[in-house]
């Protein structure tokens, strides 16, 4: 499990290198999100590897760091797709409540809000947490499912908008949203020993990308097309000035004659 950890941890940086060095114009969003998917992983496989609780807990908190604001770039980046108006508060208020979820989710080891118990136990030579949860645990789903309904919405709305240029950026957009939700939801109802969201996060980082490229292209064709009208008017202006140049000039010619 550890190697298949530090699989997903090592794609998820060529991923997240080959995005910056690739792509002129980068998004924001989306690479803040590259980086979110590797520090989710690099946590996954540092806890896989840990040989204290004290390294699992701090691995974990390293894990929920890109958990938390993973959600919220991912949001950022299907608005900006969608068309989606938002104010520039809003990613200031998501970010506060970001960290916010953060703090309660750092807290294990300094208190039971989060985790009532938690003991490090190995399993085939890989380390993991079991845990009791605490009486703030669920804040956290909460927070999960509140993103991943805005998601929905947002897409929802483009669609009925039609600000999406095609039936199927809905599609990859759909993907991209369930895919996270059904593996967030299979691993809340069974006891995976492997945390199957780290494969997961990048599957979204690459329909999300290919949705940019895609959108990107779109808009450079339309450029090309609007330049390419432009140009023809500009020419047909000069046609008809040139015309009414040539008119003038045969009347004057007449007329002197």
């Amino acid at each position: 499990m550890s190697v298949a950890y530090g699989i997903t941890t090592l794609l998820s940086l060529a991923l997240a290198g080959g995005y910056c060095v690739l792509m002129k114009k980068k998004d924001p969003w989306l690479l803040f999100l590259h980086a979110s998917v590797v520090v989710v992983n690099l946590g996954y496989f540092s806890l896989s590897i840990s040989k204290t609780l004290g390294e699992a807990l701090l691995a974990n908190r390293i894990a929920y760091f890109g958990s938390v604001f993973l959600p919220l770039c991912m949001l950022m980046a299907i608005m900006d797709v969608c068309r989606v108006r938002r104010g520039k508060w809003l990613p200031v208020v998501l970010i506060c409540a970001s960290v916010a979820v953060f703090i309660l989710a750092a807290s294990p080891g300094y208190s039971d809000c989060y985790y009532k118990e938690v003991t490090l136990v190995f399993i085939n030579g890989m380390a993991k947490l079991e845990k009791v949860y605490g009486p703030l645990h669920f804040i956290y789903a909460v927070y999960l499912l509140c993103y991943f309904s805005a998601m929905v919405a947002a897409v929802v709305y483009a669609s009925a908008q039609h600000k999406l240029e095609s039936v199927g950026q809905a599609v990859m957009l759909d993907i991209a949203v369930l895919v996270n939700i059904g593996v967030w939801f299979a691993e809340q109802l069974t006891n995976f020993d492997f945390e199957f969201l780290s494969i997961s996060y990048i599957i979204t980082e690459l329909f999300l990308l290919g949705l940019h490229l895609m959108v990107a292209e779109q808009q450079r064709l339309k450029n090309l097309v609007t330049q390419k009208e432009q140009e023809l008017t500009e020419t047909a202006h000069a046609l008809s000035r040139t015309e009414k140049a040539l008119s003038e000039a045969v009347a004057e010619a007449s007329a002197s004659n």
